[in-house]
């Protein structure tokens, strides 16, 4: 067993602790960080839930990981529920835009076990606690300015950020921003080809493709009836001859 390269906190809490002891220590409850260096300094898990005191554990103390257990190394330290609230974190404050206004929370990050260097944060635009909703990331590079419960940034809406998963809402949303563009692209085209057709001169028609040309070379082309012949004379003091076209 080994720790992996990066790890979500979120997966951490969801083990239960067992020291090299062979003792049960409970389930994580709560990260143990450091906001202004962005570093996690270790976690607190829950040893019994008919008691008040949390066993408090190093990072550096977590030597391995299963399914379902978080195996870890020496005694842990022991803290109350009102020390632990004194305690800084970035987990769960309002993140702001340039304009102040609230944007999401944060509502999870990610780690390396081996330094506890927080690589980015995980944003949730709604409660955090519905199964399925989008996450944004959010690295510490993009914190203007941090006090408990507030964290500002230079964004002007959550999309800016990359997304790290997305609700089935989010792909729907996405979609159809796609489409709309889509769309809005063949629009554009199609009214660049009609500008320019409209803008080119019209075809020159060539002398002799005009009517009076016909006209001219063809001469009168409606259909005439054949002239009546004319009666032949007699020359013999006959009878009349038949006249064919009766």
């Amino acid at each position: 067993m080994s720790r992996p390269d990066q790890i979500l906190l979120s997966d951490l809490l969801r083990h239960r602790v067992r020291c090299d002891q062979g003792l049960d220590h409970g389930p994580g409850v709560m990260a143990w960080m450091h906001p202004p260096v962005h570093r996690l300094l270790g976690w607190v898990s829950r040893p019994s839930a008919l008691r008040t005191r949390r066993a408090v554990w190093r990072l550096d103390q977590w030597r391995g990981l299963s399914e379902q257990e978080v195996f870890v190394k020496g005694p842990s330290a022991e803290a109350d529920l009102v020390t632990l609230e004194r305690l800084p974190t970035l987990l769960e404050a309002d993140l702001l835009d340039r304009h102040g206004e609230r944007l999401g929370s944060i509502a999870d990050l990610a780690v390396v076990p081996a330094t506890g260097q927080i690589l980015h944060y995980l944003v949730s635009r709604s409660d955090p606690r519905l199964p399925g909703s989008s996450r944004w990331r959010l690295t510490p590079d993009r914190i203007v300015d941090q006090c408990p419960g507030q964290v500002s940034t230079a964004l002007t809406e959550l999309d800016e950020l990359p997304l790290a998963r997305s609700s089935v809402r989010q792909d729907l949303l996405r979609r159809s921003r796609s489409w709309r563009e889509q769309l809005q692209q063949i629009g554009d085209r199609a009214g660049e080809r009609l500008e320019g057709w409209l803008e080119e001169p019209p075809w020159d028609e060539p002398h002799d493709a005009r009517p009076e040309a016909w006209d001219d070379d063809w001469g009168d082309a409606s259909p005439r009836r054949p002239d009546r012949p004319s009666r032949s004379p007699r020359s013999d003091g006959g009878d009349d001859d038949p006249d064919p076209w009766i």
